[in-house]
């Protein structure tokens, strides 16, 4: 039992919360492309990726794992992102600075998901099970470079 919840039940719930925060994260990404502030969409991305992140320590472990490194990163990005928006109303330079923050935890959540894809799904895993090998790399480099530049662009918009 984990947090009065069955194993397979907190997977289940932590993978959902995941889901819905990178589809919720997308739409703020595009709508920051935009120009579009599309608010609830915003509440619902940070919530999610916040509930993802905290979830994710939630499952047995004896030592501190890699997954754990992105949580705390991703909840201290976060952390600057919920302050930039709902605190300081991102005023001035705080836009450009929660446009950055939003899409580093989203990358965050989509690099985790990326990884447990190659986990979880046979195919993947074939093709690269140590995480190691060429599609795995590639293919987290391809949305390394993807963000990387929506995240260049929608700050540029941000400014302006």
């Amino acid at each position: 039992m984990i947090w009065g919840m069955t194993t397979s039940t907190f997977t289940a719930v932590h993978v959902w919360l995941s889901l819905i925060g990178i589809g919720a994260g997308l739409t703020v990404m595009f709508g920051l492309l935009a120009g579009k502030r599309l608010g609830r969409w915003n509440t619902l991305f940070l919530a999610t990726t916040v509930a993802t992140s905290v979830t994710g320590f939630g499952f047995p472990f004896d030592h501190l794992l890699p997954s754990h490194k992105v949580g705390i990163m991703s909840l201290v990005i976060l952390a600057v992102a919920i302050g930039a928006r709902y605190a300081l109303h991102q005023a001035g330079a705080w836009r450009r600075i929660y446009v950055v923050c939003a899409a580093i935890a989203l990358y965050l959540n989509v690099f985790v998901g990326v990884t447990q894809a190659f986990l979880k799904f046979s195919a993947l895993t074939a093709l690269a099970p140590g995480q190691t090998e060429a599609p795995f790399v590639l293919t987290q480099l391809v949305v390394l470079g993807l963000f990387t530049a929506l995240t260049i662009v929608a700050a540029k918009k941000a400014r302006g």
